[in-house]
């Protein structure tokens, strides 16, 4: 299961179109918590969705976080928007659903979707304020600032990142997309041959390396 997330989450991000890529506002983080991204109180949670129950992962899912929202299709209780910012307010760090709504976002060509309390932006903002430790987060974060030309602040989200030190095959495998997308080839290397190590089989990474001429095998 865990090889199969890894393989959603990082084909997410490749179907997203680069046309659309620059169309989200940037600069609309406030310096507070209690600007313009809200407080992370809800009256469900919030639930860390590395650790919550499959019980109360399932009761959010089935109601508000179904195949058609994931895919954008269709919302379940309204509009898309608005059943992914339930879902992420349940659970801010819910990796599957901060990408729909940064899909979502590109699809609409806005900084703030239909149905949706807060900006694309907000939402990893608000999971990262809830659980700063969580590498994943970091890293799709990284991949949303450097599709919008923010090199810069993904480089720093990936470092904080790497400073939770993960042992995860999958955000191991996230890292090292991440770093290839931002054209750092030796570190991006690096990071494919831990994921394959570990056991990861997804043969996306290691083919935009060769692609880039820049794939060398492990050294035994």
């Amino acid at each position: 299961m865990r090889q199969a997330a890894a393989s959603v989450i990082l084909c997410a991000f490749a179907t997203l179109a680069p046309a659309q890529a620059t169309a989200q506002t940037r600069g609309n983080l406030p310096a507070s918590p209690t600007g313009l991204c809200g407080s992370i109180e809800n009256a469900f949670g919030p639930f860390d969705y590395r650790t919550s129950p499959l019980q109360r992962k399932r009761l959010v899912e089935r109601h508000h976080f179904t195949p058609k929202v994931e895919s954008l299709r269709a919302g379940e209780t309204g509009s898309v928007g608005g059943d992914l910012d339930y879902t992420l307010r349940a659970f801010p760090n819910h990796p599957r659903a901060l990408l729909a709504m940064v899909r979502l976002g590109e699809r609409e060509r806005t900084s703030q979707v239909r149905g949706a309390n807060y900006p694309v932006e907000c939402y990893f903002d608000r999971a990262i304020r809830f659980q700063p430790d969580d590498p994943q987060v970091r890293v799709l974060y990284a991949y949303y600032l450097t599709r919008n030309k923010r090199p810069g602040e993904a480089r720093r989200q990936l470092e904080a990142a790497e400073s939770t030190s993960p042992t995860d095959p999958q955000v191991i495998y996230n890292l090292g997309l991440a770093y290839l997308d931002l054209n750092e080839y030796d570190r991006a290397l690096a990071y494919a041959h831990k994921a394959y190590d570990a056991g990861i089989t997804f043969p996306g990474l290691r083919e935009r390396l060769k692609r880039a001429n820049k794939w060398q095998e492990a050294r035994k």
